[in-house]
């Protein structure tokens, strides 16, 4: 039985959270006295001498009606998402106590927010279809294991976890089961925020990096149950999401029509370049991708890496990744830097 107050950590469930002053005041006024701004203003103009909203609520409200109209209660906004990633850390793991359960190939930042926070890592590789072994994290689920992380789809293999075994795990875990949703914008699956209200011990990731193309930015987004969310406000930075980054991410949730239409375009070209890689006589295989990346294996992999960095092409070598032998991860780019592409492993 799903329990939440099992997970917390006694120090954080102790906790009396850093009030701000912008937590301290609600309505309007004109004259703001209380925060200890420089009141004559920045030279960067927008109000940016103010604290931004600590809980980003226009922000959230925009979100939630794209989301299908999740209620902005059950929304946490991160520096990115690997601020996300380290705030579940922070709330539920006892460090030199407490483990999670990771699924190699996948997102490396998990391993690292781990590390950083002395949390033990239990590994269960995925396996040569990079689908989960689930026997296999369900023999390493001990009385510690707070954590699952899931890539869906993958990175860096690209594919989509099978739907009835992340069922599997959620119905049968205690802990909390994190789904990484940072590429589901290039997939025809679904996402799982329809599956919240069923499942209380579900977290779900997303990302503006990808699919919104604004990485630079550093905008996470988290979505849960309303006492996940509650805990992981009481220990965030009071400020954490800049006020530039909700001013830009409520312009460009503005127009997801555009988004859209360059998310149609990138998956078109993933196709194409899915198919133009594979004809190459070295391209051993290509593999079938829902995000905006293939994962290619080829002979000499380093070795073409660094023939391309020579003509400023950069692409990522996976080599050395469980599972990744003689890999490279190329991310799909215009047309123009495509082709580019192409032309230059033409000559090796």
């Amino acid at each position: 039985m799903f329990d939440i107050n099992k997970l917390i950590r006694e120090n954080v469930r102790r906790l009396k959270p850093y009030s701000s002053a912008r937590d301290e005041f609600s309505g309007d006024a004109s004259i703001f006295l209380d925060a200890n701004e420089n009141s004559f203003g920045s030279p960067a103009g927008n109000n940016y001498h103010r604290y931004p909203d600590p809980h980003q609520k226009k922000l959230k409200e925009k979100i939630g009606k794209i989301k299908g109209g999740l209620p902005p209660a059950h929304i946490f906004l991160g520096n990115g998402s690997d601020e996300c990633i380290d705030l579940l850390f922070r709330a539920f793991c006892e460090p030199k106590e407490d483990n999670v359960i990771i699924c190699p190939p996948t997102y490396g930042m998990y391993k690292v927010s781990a590390e950083i926070n002395d949390v033990e890592v239990q590994e269960a590789p995925l396996d040569r279809e990079f689908q989960l072994q689930i026997e296999k994290i369900k023999e390493l689920i001990d009385e510690h294991t707070k954590l699952i992380f899931l890539c869906s789809p993958n990175n860096p293999s690209g594919n989509t976890m099978y739907r009835e075994d992340i069922e599997d795990l959620l119905e049968n875990f205690d802990g909390l089961v994190v789904m990484d949703e940072a590429y589901i914008n290039f997939s025809h699956f679904m996402s799982y925020l329809q599956d919240l209200k069923n499942y209380p011990n579900l977290v779900i990731l997303q990302t503006f990096s990808k699919a919104w193309g604004m990485a630079g930015l550093r905008l996470g987004m988290l979505f849960g149950i309303l006492p996940i969310i509650n805990i992981l406000n009481r220990i965030k930075p009071p400020y954490n999401v800049n006020q530039a980054t909700q001013d830009l991410a409520l312009k460009a949730l503005e127009k997801i029509d555009l988004v859209n239409e360059r998310i149609k375009d990138i998956v078109d070209e993933r196709e194409k370049l899915m198919i133009e890689l594979g004809e190459f006589s070295f391209v051993q295989n290509v593999y079938q991708s829902d995000a905006n990346f293939v994962l290619v294996k080829m002979r000499k992999a380093a070795e073409k890496y660094h023939a391309l960095v020579k003509d400023g092409i950069i692409v990522r070598d996976r080599s050395k990744v469980v599972l990744c032998d003689d890999c490279l991860r190329i991310t799909v780019g215009t047309p123009e830097e495509n082709k580019t592409l192409l032309a230059a492993l033409e000559k090796m």
